[in-house]
């Protein structure tokens, strides 16, 4: 799952929605620092409240996502994006189809959730304004057993570029799709990919039920 899949049931407690998206912003700006369910648990009930929010969330996230991932819908669709991504790019192996069939599933889920009501992208970013970069790295750096110093800044530039928004969109979501390529070192993808998109949208968008029926919230 992504962001705004992970948080649409808390859009209503800020340090808890934004617990659930520190996993994946670790994992774009610290991949040193990986929580797990063992060292999330402990927290669940900490004295400072934020602390036990942000625990609250990673740990959402975490047991959310192992359920995800089995789903017969995920495994569907995945498969079916991963093909669409071969025939589009002429490649039968290499990483890219199975890594894009993969987080397609996760962004176009989160892209018809803000379709089906864009109101939620507008409470999302509206309660990330609301929190302190610098409680979640703190609450984060008693939770883990690595240190972070580089959370309150992803914090800020996700607050700030908005990328969510991009994603309802063909032409931002190839630019925002190419930024992940650079990140996890595979080819950039060519301006005739968008071609996969409406489809796969339609795809995800028709079993969008089937994946939040994973969720725990």
């Amino acid at each position: 799952m992504n962001y705004l899949a992970h948080a649409l049931p808390f859009l209503d407690q800020p340090y808890f929605a934004a617990g659930t998206s520190v996993p994946d912003w670790l994992s774009v700006v610290d991949r040193r620092v990986r929580l797990r369910i063992k060292h999330v648990e402990p927290f669940l009930n900490d004295s400072d409240a934020v602390v036990a929010a942000v625990a609250g969330g990673v740990w959402h996230h975490l047991k959310e996502d192992a359920r995800f991932h089995e789903t017969r819908a995920f495994a569907e669709l995945s498969w079916q994006l991963t093909v669409m991504v071969r025939n589009v790019l002429k490649e039968e192996h290499g990483m890219r189809p199975n890594f894009l069939g993969h987080i397609l599933v996760e962004i176009l889920l989160d892209a018809a959730l803000a379709e089906e009501d864009i109101k939620r992208l507008e409470k999302y970013y509206g309660l990330l304004e609301v929190i302190d970069p610098q409680l979640v790295e703190a609450a984060v750096n008693r939770i883990s057993i690595n240190q972070t110093d580089r959370l309150v800044l992803m914090i800020v530039e996700f607050r700030r570029q908005m990328i969510l928004w991009d994603y309802v969109q063909d032409d931002k979501l190839l630019m925002r799709l190419n930024q992940i390529m650079s990140r996890v070192k595979l080819a950039p993808l060519p301006r005739e990919f968008t071609t996969v998109l409406p489809t796969a949208r339609q795809l995800v968008g028709s079993r969008k039920n089937e994946l939040l029926d994973s969720t725990l919230g």
